[in-house]
């Protein structure tokens, strides 16, 4: 789960050009702006990753002309992500350990943008135990996780700025999800107008087992449709086999998906020795999307052969471009 309030350390400072009052800082993966002479190299902070909305307390009164959200911003011509806060800033009596979760101790919530009109409905329960919800880590916390896998063939997908649906088969029952609930069918709602355009469930069910598709829905009414599309449309960036619990790797993924002629999201690279430097990927995520020339997104890299860490989680992560983020956040 996202940590948005947490216990870490300054990795490093760095002066900004022509500025007196301010340096760029380095934390986990992160680089922000912070005060000049109010931290040093190795101290201890609260960080604040974007998206956290900040409670309304006079500590973060500076924030209500920006609706108490984290966000991307940059400052002197230095991108800025999250914001730093001495430890005093927690509660007396809070231990203090590195990586050690703030959260729910500081009321920070995390900032979750309005549902579309076309993509609202009614829920016929959460989403299913038996699936595994979309969301990515980002790369900005996984320098463990990139030092074990440095040098391994990935591939990079193109991350759309849409919504999550997730298409099922379980035991017979054709299932539509959105991010967070499993949908009751609906001729308003657009993942099931999609779902049956497509022919979903007969898809599905030609694969011959318990198979989920996920996907992102783009398209009018999503995002103020970036990519000036027509209707809407889904891109697919998983299968997953119920049964084995397991996501399908590249190859078969790819295969699977011309045989049902659906369309997969943009393939960045097909073959990318991975790195551990941070920086760098983050540099790679800025470009230009396959759909439309607008700022992508960002990226989401993958091992070509499904692998797992020592811990059993997916290796799976996306990189934010940060000129989106300026530009749309």
């Amino acid at each position: 789960m996202r940590k948005l309030a947490s216990i870490q350390r300054i990795i490093a400072l760095e002066a900004i050009p022509d500025a007196d009052a301010i340096v760029k800082a380095t934390v986990l993966g992160w680089q922000l702006v912070v005060k000049k002479d109010e931290f040093q190299v190795g101290d201890l902070c609260v960080y604040i990753e974007i998206d956290s909305i900040l409670p309304d307390r006079p500590e973060f009164e500076f924030m209500k002309n920006r609706n108490m959200r984290v966000r991307t911003i940059r400052l002197r011509g230095q991108v800025s992500q999250g914001i730093c806060f001495p430890l005093s800033i927690l509660p007396e009596g809070t231990a203090i350990e590195e990586d050690a979760e703030v959260t729910e101790i500081l009321e920070i919530t995390k900032y979750e943008p309005p549902i579309p009109a076309c993509l609202a409905g009614v829920s016929k329960g959460n989403f299913p135990t038996f699936l595994r919800k979309t969301d990515e880590t980002r790369v900005q916390i996984l320098q463990k996780r990139l030092d074990r896998f440095a040098g391994q063939a990935f591939f990079i997908t193109e991350k759309l700025d849409g919504s999550s649906v997730t298409y099922y088969v379980r035991d017979g029952e054709f299932g539509v999800c959105s991010r967070n609930l499993d949908l009751v069918e609906s001729e308003e709602n657009s993942f099931w107008k999609v779902a049956r355009e497509l022919d979903m469930e007969k898809k599905l069910k030609s694969l011959g087992g318990n198979i989920a598709l996920q996907g992102e829905m783009i398209g009018e009414g999503i995002q103020k449709n970036k990519y000036k599309l027509k209707g809407q449309h889904v891109h697919f960036f998983n299968i997953f086999d119920i049964d084995k619990y397991e996501y399908y790797s590249f190859e078969e993924f790819t295969k699977t998906l011309e045989k049902l002629e659906l369309k997969s999201v943009p393939i960045v690279e097909t073959q990318y020795t991975l790195g551990n430097d941070i920086p760098t990927l983050v540099e790679l995520s800025i470009g230009r999307s396959q759909l439309y020339d607008v700022h992508r997104e960002g990226i989401v890299l993958r091992p070509l052969v499904e692998q797992k860490d020592p811990q059993g989680r997916r290796v799976s992560f996306k990189v934010i471009n940060p000129k989106f983020l300026l530009k749309y956040e």
